[in-house]
């Protein structure tokens, strides 16, 4: 009986496929607050960016709280993560691209809680590559044992891009 359980468990183990951890190291002297923050922008966003794969839908998922409150001018509020998701299928997978606009990410520690991160971005339309939108944004990344995740966002000011 034990071993038909432990085998049963096993086959079940393997058949679900785990969401990926974010990063849950605290930054090194050789990885600054910064650094870490500039690294998880660029993931987040690399898989933003590819979202019309479901699993990179599903990577992208893995860097927001359950409970991520997402303030959009344009867009509105989203309460959590499975409607924001839900969003960025709808609207921005196979159709656009987020780009950082190099040397405006600004990063801020918080003390007991993590970071926050502002900087402006533009948005690229994957079928012409034409880059015509900029918006600011401002994200709190909390630190947790689990690793780092992002629990609010503030994307505003969208307009033509300079």
């Amino acid at each position: 009986m034990r071993t038909m359980l432990f085998m049963t468990t096993l086959a079940l183990g393997a058949c679900l496929t785990p969401l990926p951890q974010a990063h849950a190291e605290t930054p090194t002297d050789a990885e600054t607050l910064q650094d870490t923050i500039a690294r998880l922008d660029t993931e987040v966003f690399g898989a933003f960016n590819a979202c019309a794969d479901p699993a990179q839908l599903q990577r992208h998922a893995m860097f927001f709280a359950r409970d991520v409150e997402f303030y959009h001018d344009n867009g509105g509020v989203t309460w959590n993560r499975r409607t924001m998701l839900a969003n960025t299928q709808r609207h921005v997978c196979g159709r656009f691209r987020r780009e950082l606009i190099p040397g405006t990410l600004e990063v801020f520690p918080i003390k007991g809680f993590g970071a926050l991160a502002k900087g402006s971005h533009r948005f690229c339309q994957l079928d012409s590559g034409q880059c015509d939108g900029r918006a600011e944004f401002d994200m709190l990344w909390q630190q947790t044992r689990d690793g780092w995740r992002i629990t609010r966002v503030l994307s505003y000011g969208h307009r033509a891009d300079e």
